[in-house]
C-alpha cells in the first residue's frame, strides 16, 4: 500500500542509490551530495566534521606528534595576509604524489602562477595556484584534508 501512495504522490525512492551517495560522503570526506535525473533530484547530506579546534589543540598540546601541514598552521598570519580560497569541494594534496616534496612551504617565496597544493575533485587533481607573486604565511590544510568550497586554503602576503 505505501508503494502505491507514494507513486500516487509522485515521490518514488530509490534506496540502494541513497545509501550509495551516503557511502561516497564518507569516503570522499565530502558533506553534500546532489544527483539530478531529469525532474527526480536526491540530496544526500551530513554535518561536517569539526575538526579546526582539534587541530589547533593538538598542536598547543603536542607539536611533536602532530603532521608537519598541521604545524604550518598560523593563526595570526591569517588576519594579515591575504587567503587563497579552495573554489571546490574536495581533497587537499600538499604535493604532487606520496612522498614527494609539498609545493610549498611556510616562508616560501612564490611567483604569480605558481602551484600551492591540488584540490582533487572526481579524480580529477586540480592545481590551486597563487594568484600574485608573495610570501606564503601559512598553510591551513593538510595533507589529504577534506575542503569545502570557498575554504581558505593558504594565506600568504
Amino acid at each position: 500500500m505505501a508503494d502505491n501512495d507514494t507513486r500516487k504522490s509522485g515521490m518514488a525512492v530509490d534506496a540502494a542509490l541513497v545509501r550509495e551517495l551516503a557511502e561516497l560522503l564518507g569516503e570522499t570526506g565530502l558533506t553534500e551530495i546532489e544527483v539530478e535525473d531529469g525532474d527526480r533530484r536526491i540530496r544526500v547530506s551530513r554535518a561536517a566534521p569539526v575538526a579546526a579546534p582539534a587541530v589547533m589543540q593538538a598542536v598547543a598540546a603536542a607539536p611533536a606528534a602532530v603532521a608537519p601541514a598541521a604545524v604550518q598552521v598560523a593563526a595570526p598570519a591569517a588576519e594579515t595576509g591575504t587567503p587563497v580560497k579552495s573554489p571546490m569541494v574536495g581533497t587537499a594534496f600538499l604535493s604532487s604524489e606520496p612522498g614527494s616534496a609539498p609545493f610549498v612551504h611556510v616562508g616560501d617565496q612564490v611567483k604569480a602562477g605558481e602551484t600551492l597544493l591540488i584540490v582533487e575533485a572526481m579524480k580529477v587533481m586540480n592545481p590551486i595556484i597563487a594568484p600574485t607573486a608573495g610570501t606564503i604565511q601559512a598553510i591551513l590544510v593538510g595533507n589529504g584534508d577534506p575542503v569545502e568550497y570557498d575554504q581558505p586554503l593558504v594565506i600568504f602576503a
